[in-house]
């Protein structure tokens, strides 16, 4: 069974990519053999996850941000313990974007290595 967090992935990223209540159960099914999250294991999760960045049409444009970034930044900002508020502010100051879905790939990388080192940072004090 799997945690909250990785339920909560799960369900952010049906969202992000439309998908139909049907089409999100034919998927899981496919790649996990379930039809809910909630029976799920870690290795479906990471099956899942896979099949979500691999796939191309899973990518806000040619040259835009990939699922997987967007997964990783999220990540990342969890761990520095920020709020949506916080995050926000500190991508429109140092990347003058308001959300990351206008980042292109090149800048997604940028702001996953920021987000790496402020999290040594906060580690080391």
């Amino acid at each position: 069974m799997l945690d909250h967090k990785k339920l909560a992935v799960i369900h952010i990223t049906k969202k992000e990519l439309n998908l139909s209540d049907d089409e999100y159960r034919d998927t899981l099914e496919k790649i996990t053999g379930v039809r809910s999250a909630k029976e799920m294991d870690d290795a479906g999760f990471y099956k899942l996850m896979r099949f979500f960045t691999r796939s191309r049409h899973y990518r806000s444009s040619r040259d835009g941000i990939t699922l997987r970034q967007k997964m990783y930044i999220r990540h990342l900002v969890e761990d520095t313990g920020w709020d949506e508020k916080h995050f926000r502010n500190f991508l429109r100051k140092y990347y003058h974007q308001d959300d990351t879905e206008s980042l292109s790939k090149r800048e997604a990388s940028k702001l996953i290595e920021s987000l790496k080192r402020i999290i040594t940072r906060q580690l080391e004090e």
